[in-house]
């Protein structure tokens, strides 16, 4: 990555009649802004389907594309739906906010009308897409189907224990059978999704921007993931949890922050060459042109925690795979530009990897401004880095700034004109 500069703007956060922002008409808008305000990068967080609490960080998939980006003028223009379908929908009255609740009451139903009108039309495409994402796409499908019949609760929660633990091949293809309407929505939502990301990746391409798409380090508990593949996570014999993610208690949480999401079998990843991981960082990177992985230093040594405890009090810390998981990621797919999100308490064998893997770090400067020599102070940045700069840092910049001598405010006057 040469040196340039770009924004983070999420996708949910661009203006949109329809409750909240798509890959439509204000996508492309952005991309032209970006253009001629000379930015070369465009960063987005997760695109994932959110499940409860529509969290970009809490997804059904790690591979699917969330139903809430497709962009409904784009479907009245490809006469999948018609204007007076989409108006008549109740989307929320504050433009300021997205009214969750609202947006899934109405999308999926202009959804099914989108696929009964289209999914014959498509078939030939559809057909290709699916082969083209035969790892992924025939267990999501199902599983969203199979939450749908089971009134949306976890999977954890199935009545049918045989489904739920997939004990063979033939209760999934029964399933599969059964609620073939929605395993074909699901599936022709996720091809919707696709079609309209890559027309505007294209575009965004065709401006000189690239694309920077987040990579949370966990998955969550209620996904396709971890039902399908329940052996790389560290599950008891009924495929509930053993222990769980987060961070010890710091100046931020006396509690520590119990995340929950289920850890990883790293013992089981290894044996299979890491090919969950290398599936995971290879759709990604079908995503974007270049990953941001969260947490990076949970790959050195993680947070574990007992399932069922209500604090992160009671965890401790266990050893990751290190550079093991990266070497088989290059080896399998090539050397692909990473940001490492390396932020909080970093232990020197965290540093060591780091700069083992080659992957810049990240520094924010909000963080800079409680101490005179902060390691996030600009000055103290070194070469491979990736620099933030936030417009809600502004009341902490002038804090500070009215404390430091007149050298120290020098250095962060050069490096907002020059870099920023």
């Amino acid at each position: 990555m040469n040196r340039c500069s770009g924004i983070l703007m999420p996708v949910f956060s661009l203006p949109s009649p329809y409750g909240i922002g798509t890959l439509g008409k204000a996508a492309y808008d952005f991309a032209d802004f970006l253009a001629a305000a000379g930015q070369k990068y465009w960063q987005l967080l997760p695109l994932g389907p959110t499940s409860y609490g529509d969290s970009p960080y809490q997804s059904f998939s790690s591979f699917a594309g969330n139903p809430y980006f497709i962009d409904l003028d784009l479907l009245v223009k490809d006469k999948l739906l018609t204007r007076a379908e989409v108006n008549a929908c109740d989307w929320g009255d504050d433009p300021r906010y997205v009214d969750y609740g609202k947006i899934y009451a109405s999308r999926f139903t202009l959804l099914e009308k989108a696929k009964a009108r289209g999914f014959t039309r498509d078939r030939e495409a559809v057909a290709a897409f699916e082969r083209e994402n035969e790892r992924w796409l025939p267990n999501y499908a199902l599983f969203m189907a199979l939450k749908r019949h089971f009134g949306m609760k976890s999977w954890t929660e199935w009545d049918d224990e045989d489904i739920r633990c997939r004990t063979s091949g033939e209760v999934i293809e029964r399933y599969r059978a059964e609620l073939h309407e929605d395993v074909e929505l699901f599936t022709y939502i996720q091809f919707l999704f696709f079609r309209q990301w890559e027309a505007l990746k294209a575009y965004i391409h065709s401006l000189g921007i690239r694309i920077i798409g987040d990579l949370p380090i966990y998955v969550a508990m209620d996904s396709a993931d971890v039902w399908a593949e329940p052996e790389m996570f560290q599950l008891d014999e009924h495929n509930v949890p053993t222990e769980v993610s987060g961070v010890p208690p710091d100046c931020f949480s006396e509690d520590g922050q119990l995340w929950g999401n289920p850890l990883y079998n790293y013992e089981a990843m290894a044996k299979d060459g890491f090919g969950w991981w290398i599936r995971r960082i290879g759709g990604a990177q079908k995503l974007y042109d270049v990953i941001r992985i969260d947490h990076f230093r949970g790959f050195d040594e993680y947070y574990s925690i007992p399932f069922g405890d209500q604090t992160a009090e009671r965890g401790h810390w266990e050893k990751g795979p290190g550079m093991d998981l990266f070497w088989k990621v290059r080896e399998t797919l090539g050397e692909k530009p990473v940001i490492a999100e390396d932020l909080g308490y970093l232990t020197p064998e965290v540093r060591e990897l780091l700069e083992y893997s080659g992957f810049p770090g990240m520094k924010i400067l909000q963080f800079a401004f409680e101490g005179t020599n902060s390691y996030y102070l600009p000055h103290n940045y070194i070469a491979n880095t990736v620099a933030y700069v936030g417009t809600h840092d502004n009341e902490t910049l002038v804090s500070w700034y009215q404390t430091v001598t007149d050298a120290e405010r020098a250095m962060v006057r050069d490096y907002l004109y020059e870099y920023a």
